[in-house]
């Protein structure tokens, strides 16, 4: 049974590669990189469209939600 390589275990080990070795390391591993990064794809976005359909919220709500947010506006202690 294989141990798992640590990241840092895995960095210790390419820095002791020469240049070359380096180059090929990055040459097989980028395509593996761009396969994995091809397979996960983001999950969809939801529309957020029709989002407040059915809502009965008013010209009459709105006015009355402004007046309170803005009542006080501006202060006198600020």
């Amino acid at each position: 049974m294989q141990k798992a390589v640590t990241l840092e275990e895995a960095l210790e080990l390419i820095k002791q590669l020469s240049l070359v070795d380096k180059v090929r390391l990055i040459e097989q591993v980028a395509p593996q990189i761009e396969r994995e990064l091809r397979i996960v794809q983001p999950k969809p976005r939801k529309s957020l469209r029709g989002l407040w359909r059915g809502s009965n919220i008013t010209e009459s709500d709105i006015a009355e939600v402004r007046q309170q947010m803005w009542g006080n506006f501006p202060r006198e202690d600020v």
